[in-house]
């Protein structure tokens, strides 16, 4: 079943947040430990499975990740959750691991879990949630300047710039923060195209005009406007300067 189509806030270029899209060897296995322990939703897009939670939406590639989190420019992505200890212990009871536990930049308990394929989760606690978890943030670690790559997405896609605790950020709408971290040292940091998270997407009111727009503006794309034969809605797809791959779809809502 597709993910039922919503009305969704947008911010005044049409942008909102829309997929995670995640290479793993077991879709199932995914989806399953997402249900289990934080009350997702399974859905299936043209045969892709996925998982809704509140302000999150994944969709699970079947095929194997070249890397997983470490090296990767888009090394994690967030949740909150009610409770941070309750998740920890139903997570390592289930065998999973727990990399760390700690207090995050916003001063709540924080935890990181690993899934299969190497995928990276930062928890983050919200005593006043009314669900057990819900889309947060995705970061991305950088070595060159982190505040020209918040800017250009600022500038393409209107994000709002701020900050979350101590980190520079920008956030979207359905209420997403793509959160930037100071340069740091590193041999190497590679793109997202191949690796466990694959890409993000963001929903785009009047995708057709909003390319031709970017396009005037000289931003390239990878893929153009057209529709999509993985997940047959109209989209494009783009590579930010950090080498994270993005794809802008219409009509693939939360």
């Amino acid at each position: 079943m597709a993910p039922a189509l919503a009305q969704q806030i947008a911010n005044e270029l049409g942008v909102s947040m829309g997929h995670v899209h995640l290479n793993v060897a077991d879709p199932a296995a995914h989806q399953r430990l997402w249900i289990e322990h934080f009350d997702a939703v399974a859905v299936e897009h043209e045969g892709i499975r996925g998982i809704r939670l509140p302000r999150l939406f994944l969709l699970f590639r079947q095929q194997e990740p070249k890397g997983g989190f470490q090296g990767a420019v888009m090394e994690h992505f967030g949740l909150k959750v009610r409770n941070t200890a309750e998740v920890v212990e139903r997570w390592r009871a289930a065998g999973l691991t727990v990399q760390a536990e700690f207090t995050g930049a916003e001063g709540f308990p924080n935890a990181y879990l690993l899934f299969p394929d190497n995928m990276r989760l930062e928890i983050q606690q919200d005593e006043a949630l009314q669900v057990i978890g819900e889309g947060h943030h995705l970061h991305y670690f950088l070595v060159s300047d982190h505040l020209a790559l918040r800017q250009w997405y600022a500038d393409v896609f209107g994000a709002s710039l701020g900050k979350r605790g101590r980190i520079d950020s920008a956030d979207l709408p359905e209420k997403m923060n793509l959160s930037f971290t100071a340069p740091r040292i590193a041999s190497e940091l590679t793109g997202s195209l191949g690796r466990v998270i694959d890409h993000i997407a963001f929903e785009v009111r009047d995708l057709e005009a909003f390319c031709a727009q970017l396009a005037a503006k000289g931003v390239k794309f990878d893929v153009p406007y057209g529709r999509s034969a993985e997940l047959g809605v109209p989209s494009a797809t783009l590579t930010d300067p950090s080498g994270v791959v993005i794809e802008l779809t219409e009509g693939l809502a939360l």
